[in-house]
């Protein structure tokens, strides 16, 4: 199924690629050729021709806030920190000034806040408020060097990561959220840390965030390298 901004919907109904990618099966080799061939091409529309830096998602009303977001998780069980107090964000790879970044110290940075539709890969979407740091802000602080093109998120939910383009991650609606719907972040939904941008689909909003790490090259992910859209915005 071919959307109107001319992608094709991962999502339950939308052909059998997108199942395999939906339900997180990349369906082996009898689809994956196809369902890499249309991320790639996904990939190319999105990065080349949709996104915009100036592109903002649209904000809601508190009021029209979702009751229940559903969660999702790589680990068996809710990946909860043993020691929280210990937890530590770790900015590293091609920027002039690594950083170690306590929640307190994210918390004194500047913070956004605004409440947005988040969209999931299997065809929901729900309203909720987030909380947190813009990444931008991060980006300035560490001083990334020329070559730096990408950065790679990773969590502590079994190693989950995701790899982004520069140009995303300094967009004005990403952030590194601390707070959902005014209370701290809850561990069903990535606490202490996790990404998040209402541009994005939500496999591409690591949650558990330990490290944030620049590159040159393009990194993977999670569910990238099993077929879905790299680029994976809305």
């Amino acid at each position: 199924m071919i959307d109107r901004r001319g992608f094709l919907r991962l999502a339950a109904g939308a052909g059998p690629a997108s199942l395999a990618a939906a339900c997180g099966w990349d369906g082996g080799n009898a689809i994956r050729p196809a369902l890499l061939d249309v991320s790639r091409l996904n990939d190319w529309v999105g990065e080349k021709i949709l996104f915009s830096a100036h592109r903002l998602a649209p904000q809601y009303p508190v009021s029209e806030r979702t009751a229940h977001l559903p969660s999702y998780f790589i680990s068996p069980m809710t990946p909860v920190l043993k020691d929280p107090a210990t937890w530590r964000l770790l900015v590293t790879g091609l920027v002039r000034r690594p950083m170690s970044l306590s929640l307190d110290d994210l918390q004194a940075l500047p913070r956004t806040t605004y409440t947005v539709k988040h969209h999931c890969v299997e065809g929901w979407s729900a309203i909720a408020s987030w909380h947190g740091v813009p990444v931008s802000t991060i980006v300035e602080r560490c001083d990334p060097l020329p070559e730096a093109r990408f950065i790679r998120f990773v969590s502590f939910d079994s190693d989950y990561s995701n790899g982004w383009d520069l140009a995303s991650a300094i967009h004005p609606q990403t952030i590194l959220a601390y707070g959902m719907n005014d209370n701290p972040l809850p561990a069903a939904h990535g606490a202490p840390l996790r990404l998040y941008s209402p541009t994005k689909l939500g496999y591409k909003l690591t949650k558990y965030l330990v490290s944030m790490t620049f590159t040159a090259q393009r990194p993977g992910g999670y569910w990238e390298d099993q077929g879905y859209p790299w680029f994976g915005g809305v």
